[in-house]
């Protein structure tokens, strides 16, 4: 956005939303919104609603239950209920323009494998088409805008480490070792979802000297992997050596698990893995980011759905 290039204070993060929802509006509904659609702006603004919901005491307490949770707080969520009617009516539309031949985006290709078939014992039925519409959307959008707005912040406290990233984008250099070393080093920092998502053992299981019974609830603590200090040389600095070696090479770490690991790794890890990376490497090649005058952003967060630094705003300075 250039009319932020005349190096006023802002805030970055609802134009980091926009252009990354939009991504997976492409892929989902097959066009993307213009940042003015007034229906595109309610849809993120109700997404960011359901993730303030999550920050409430009531709700961590209640992550032990999450049947719970939806039936008492977003199933009676007028935004969630609007979000809801928003995906419907997009799949109503598709299904009146579906040429089977030709699928157009993820709802075209889930209509063609539900075929004619209402209600499907494998999952493929309108109901379910819904929920993983919106799993797509909410999961694709904010996860990856946090790690982005994480990304900036460290950038702003650590100018040197961006002016060296700066230098790299300028160069050209094959691979981009530092450069990918300062994106994962952002990750491992922003670990935006420090308990993982629910999982759910499907048969007894015996981890080390613990016996987990079938149907029992469990949550995978990617914070300590992430914070292991047996593992990361400064686990609570940020440190892109992390990622690099002598010769100044990218090496990859056994724990650096932001997506989880295993059956149930995050399925978007390779879009976010390419959205952060061009994302990232856009803005720097574009911008420098400072802090306003007199201003110093703090690297406290909320904790709700996902690990969120609190509000700040930058200065983005034309290169």
């Amino acid at each position: 956005e250039t009319k932020h290039g005349n190096n006023k204070p802002f805030n970055a993060q609802k134009l980091i939303h926009n252009a990354v929802s939009n991504i997976i509006c492409c892929l989902v509904f097959g066009h993307r919104f213009e940042y003015t659609d007034k229906q595109y702006q309610t849809i993120l603004h109700n997404f960011n609603e359901a993730v303030r919901l999550q920050e409430s005491i009531f709700i961590q307490v209640s992550l032990q239950y999450p049947i719970i949770i939806f039936k008492s707080e977003f199933n009676q969520n007028t935004e969630v209920k609007c979000n809801i009617d928003f995906v419907e009516m997009k799949i109503k539309e598709h299904r009146e323009t579906l040429d089977p031949s030709s699928p157009r985006d993820y709802i075209d290709s889930f209509l063609i494998e539900m075929g004619d078939v209402s209600v499907s014992i494998s999952g493929f039925d309108l109901k379910n088409l819904c929920a993983c519409a919106l799993d797509l959307f909410g999961a694709g959008t904010e996860t990856t805008t946090t790690t982005l707005r994480w990304g900036l912040l460290y950038m702003i406290l650590h100018p040197d480490i961006q002016s060296e990233v700066q230098a790299e984008i300028d160069a050209v250099i094959e691979n981009m070792p530092y450069t990918n070393a300062v994106i994962h080093e952002i990750q491992r920092n922003a670990n935006i979802l420090p308990f993982n998502v629910v999982h759910m053992t499907h048969r007894d299981t015996t981890l080390d000297k613990y016996t987990i019974p079938k149907g029992t609830m469990i949550m995978p603590f990617l914070h300590s992997v992430l914070n292991d200090e047996t593992m990361w040389e400064t686990p609570h600095s940020f440190n892109p050596q992390h990622f690099l070696d002598q010769d100044g090479k990218f090496k990859k770490r056994e724990a650096f698990l932001p997506f989880s690991t295993g059956k149930r790794v995050c399925l978007g890890e390779q879009l976010a893995r390419m959205e952060l990376f061009l994302f990232f490497t856009s803005l720097l090649q574009t911008f420098s980011f400072s802090a306003p005058p007199g201003e110093k952003p703090s690297l406290e967060y909320t904790m709700g759905g996902i690990r969120t630094p609190k509000p700040y705003r930058l200065c983005a300075t034309p290169r």
